[in-house]
């Protein structure tokens, strides 16, 4: 397997895995320091929304452009981004509402008065949320292998912004399945499960993307990747760091993410 390959798998893998940091926090803090995370989810939203419309995006249109003609490639590129979108808006309306993993928890919500709610609809909770964070990480490993595959900088980039993103999702998933059981084992075996199906969709891409791969495929895949970044960034990322903190912290994540991001992009020319 070349080591190109190798290396954005490893690189889908890690951004998977970090749920489990997620129920980490959870099982090993008494608070949620909301004030680092809202910054943090501002900073992924802003790596991933910066590196989607000025890297991503661009060449998906040049890779169409080229193999298509300037009128065709351009339709594609704003067809195959806006297909990423409704990919992920269409997957997101189909998790039922109490397993959506925009319904973040917090360290706090461990507490003795969630201890009084029916262990079976803690434990449905949490295993809906587990099989929705899930469904999730799927087009997302599929977008960080893709551009891992493309351009190793980019690939990391949106790795780091993907596993920031994943570690409140792992305490979405362990904070139910904790209360449910009373095991941390197993509210931390799901957490850790949950985040696999990144690599997995890494995997499928491999096998049945890459023997198709062409300027054609890259291009509309591309395209579609940096829509299902966008999306994520302003219906998942932005709306949860508002809501861990009000104030101006997210905004300057955002900023710092984009402003970081540029600047790595910079050195690179």
């Amino acid at each position: 397997m070349p080591e190109n390959v190798l290396f954005a798998l490893a690189l889908t893998l890690m951004a998977g895995l970090a749920t489990g940091i997620g129920s980490f926090l959870a099982f090993f803090t008494s608070t949620t320091n909301t004030k680092f995370l809202s910054v943090s989810l501002g900073f992924s939203a802003g790596v991933m929304i910066y590196i989607s419309m000025i890297e991503i995006y661009v060449k998906a249109q040049e890779s169409l452009v080229s193999a298509l003609g300037n009128v065709g490639g351009q339709w594609s590129t704003a067809g195959g981004f806006f297909g990423g979108m409704l990919l992920i808006a269409a997957i997101d309306r189909l998790i039922p509402k109490q397993g959506n993993p925009h319904e973040l928890k917090r360290v706090e919500d461990m507490s003795a008065v969630n201890r009084s709610r029916e262990e079976p609809d803690l434990l449905k909770m949490g295993t809906f949320t587990a099989l929705a964070i899930a469904i999730h990480n799927f087009p997302e490993g599929i977008a960080t292998f893709a551009s891992a595959l493309e351009d190793p900088t980019l690939g990391i980039a949106i790795a780091v912004a993907i596993a920031i993103h994943n570690i409140p999702e792992g305490i979405a998933v362990s904070v139910p399945i904790y209360f449910a059981t009373g095991s941390k084992r197993k509210a931390f075996k799901l957490s850790f499960l949950s985040g696999l199906s990144e690599p997995l969709g890494a995997i499928i891409a491999f096998l049945f993307l890459m023997p198709f791969l062409n300027d054609v495929t890259f291009g509309v895949m591309f395209a579609g990747v940096a829509g299902i970044m966008v999306f994520i960034s302003l219906d998942e990322l932005l709306p949860a760091a508002k809501r861990y903190d009000e104030t101006h912290l997210p905004i300057y994540g955002l900023i710092a993410g984009m402003a970081v991001m540029a600047v790595s992009l910079l050195l690179f020319i």
